[in-house]
């Protein structure tokens, strides 16, 4: 009989996006991602040898490794995002034709993450509204379809229960659901742009929705709103401020975790990262990510 011979360390390599995938879905921070990814590979070559040759299944263990360490980095993170200063985002991700130039074939999560319908920002505010269990078991079965089996044996529950984990998730992420097409996205943020670089503040009344809302994140590092902005009339007005002490901004129409968005630059260097959630041809929310640390894909020249 022959003994099980260890994984060639390119097949382990090869887990790497994957298991970035899973963990940005599952947390919504790129950093905590890598983080997430680092130590699960610090635990695999931990194993002895003749312990990972054991491993019938090397992906397997990886994926239950990493979902259980995000369980954990979850639920102390509602702990620290207490702490955090003002309202805590996602980390916006960029498409892939824009990433920064020379990142492709790097280690860097945001070269890793595929960019689909499930790192839509609206659907990772609401992943931030569940509990840890409901988030892990709702990206595990709805987005990379995992059977309940296995879900279980990752989140220590029974199968019958992490159907019903997913079940409650799944249904507040249906009712978010946004059905304005991207070419429509794309043309209302064009004319938005537009508005606010000509100081049109009746037409971004006019393409706000009356009961929107806008959400700074700048994490104490960068100047932001603290307070969630209601309404089209408010929005409009605080755009005006911004674009009266700012008048330096550039402008950019941007793919933002995979719809259309807006980044703003200063001197080349990009300050916010917005993202946007339409509803019947207009904006409902806002979302102005400005914290620099979460900017990092976003920092350096993508390509032409």
């Amino acid at each position: 009989m022959s003994t099980p011979r260890e994984p060639e360390p390119g097949v382990i390599a090869r887990e790497r996006r994957h298991l970035a995938n899973l963990a940005y879905r599952m947390l919504g921070s790129l950093t905590e991602a890598e983080d997430a990814v680092q130590e699960a590979f610090a635990r695999w070559y931990a194993l002895t040898g003749r312990q990972r040759a054991a491993v019938v299944s090397p992906g397997a263990w990886l994926t239950t490794v990493v979902s259980r360490i995000c369980l954990d980095v979850l639920g102390s993170a509602r702990v620290r995002r207490e702490r955090y200063v003002g309202a805590w985002l996602p980390e916006p991700l960029p498409d892939r034709a824009e990433w920064p130039a020379g990142s492709a074939g790097t280690a860097d999560p945001a070269d890793q993450v595929a960019v689909d319908d499930s790192v839509r920002m609206a659907l990772l505010v609401v992943l931030e509204t569940m509990t840890p269990a409901e988030r892990v078991a709702f990206v595990l079965h709805d987005v990379f379809r995992y059977p309940f089996p296995e879900i279980a044996e990752i989140v220590g529950r029974t199968p019958a229960a992490c159907r019903r984990l997913a079940s409650s998730a799944r249904s507040r992420v249906t009712a978010d659901r946004a059905p304005t097409s991207a070419p429509r996205q794309a043309a209302l943020l064009h004319d938005f742009r537009e508005a606010w670089q000509a100081g049109d503040i009746q037409t971004l009344v006019t393409l706000l929705d009356p009961g929107a809302t806008m959400v700074a994140d700048g994490g104490g590092l960068a100047s932001a709103v603290r307070r969630t902005i209601e309404g089209s009339t408010d929005i409009a007005g605080y755009l005006m401020h911004i674009a009266a002490l700012s008048p330096d901004l550039t402008l950019l129409e941007r793919t933002v975790n995979g719809e259309p968005g807006l980044v703003a630059q200063r001197d080349g260097a990009t300050v916010t990262v917005a993202a946007f959630r339409l509803t019947e041809g207009r904006i409902t929310h806002i979302w102005a990510v400005r914290n620099p640390d979460k900017l990092r894909p976003w920092s350096t020249p993508a390509h032409p």
